[in-house]
């Protein structure tokens, strides 16, 4: 029986290592569960786990490497979450055909990224048009003031002459 039982396994995971992809579907449950467990560990071990792939990277620029990386890059917390350069990782893998599920996820934490990065741009447009309306409205504070001296001014001056005539 518990031959039977292993021979059914074996024969399993053969099947879905021949299926298109099989073998990517397991990278890809790996590169989620580090992406996860770094998430949840503390900064000085997800720092640890960030230059850790950034190694992995430099050495063997492939698919799973880039990935992993970018999933990192996409995933962990400020100051360590870098999406331009997530994006710039994993936009041209998210771009091939056929989707695969490392294509998949690639395309799935490059469009966070980029929506992140498009946030941040917005963000940064809204502070300036506020700024640029702060600045605005100082000018017109600063000429508002000088109007009303001037009028103050004119009043002052209309005041003694009626003093004078009388």
């Amino acid at each position: 029986m518990r031959l039977a039982t292993g021979l059914l396994l074996l024969l399993a995971a053969g099947c879905a290592a021949l299926r298109p992809g099989g073998g990517e579907s397991a990278q890809v449950d790996e590169v989620v569960a580090a992406a996860v467990a770094a998430a949840r560990a503390a900064p000085e071990e997800q720092r640890r786990q960030l230059n850790h792939a950034q190694q992995m990277f430099a050495a063997a620029q492939g698919d799973l490497t880039r990935v992993r990386l970018g999933a990192l890059l996409a995933t962990l917390p400020a100051p360590l979450r870098d999406d331009a350069r997530a994006a710039a990782l994993l936009e041209p893998l998210a771009a091939r055909r056929p989707e695969t599920p490392l294509v998949q996820l690639a395309g799935l934490l490059a469009a966070g990224a980029a929506e992140r990065l498009k946030l941040a741009r917005d963000l940064r447009a809204a502070e300036k048009r506020e700024e640029a309306a702060e600045e605005r409205a100082v000018t017109l504070r600063q000429q508002l003031d000088a109007l009303k001296s001037i009028e103050r001014g004119i009043l002052e001056r209309e005041e003694r002459r009626r003093t004078i005539k009388r």
